[in-house]
């Protein structure tokens, strides 16, 4: 399973999914889009949306911090 999370540092949603994922010991990709330019340029392509965070769960895309579809889609 391919889970990459789109965020930055100081964004509290991204500080959520990332304890989330923590908490269900779930590995990810963790990628800054507020020092990676053609991050955020895939990110955009992906959501549509330029606020993070953006996760991709193998080809998924959640927008925002979503407990209920992240646990759906990782079957949590």
């Amino acid at each position: 399973m391919a889970i990459n999370l789109y965020s930055t540092p100081t964004c509290p949603w991204c500080a959520k999914t990332r304890e989330f994922f923590k908490k269900n010991k779930i590995k990810y990709k963790d990628i800054d889009v507020s020092s990676n330019k053609k991050a955020l340029q895939e990110m955009f392509k992906k959501s549509g949306q330029m606020g993070v965070p953006v996760i991709d769960v193998n080809g998924k895309i959640i927008v925002g911090y979503n407990e209920t579809e992240l646990k759906k889609l990782l079957k949590k």
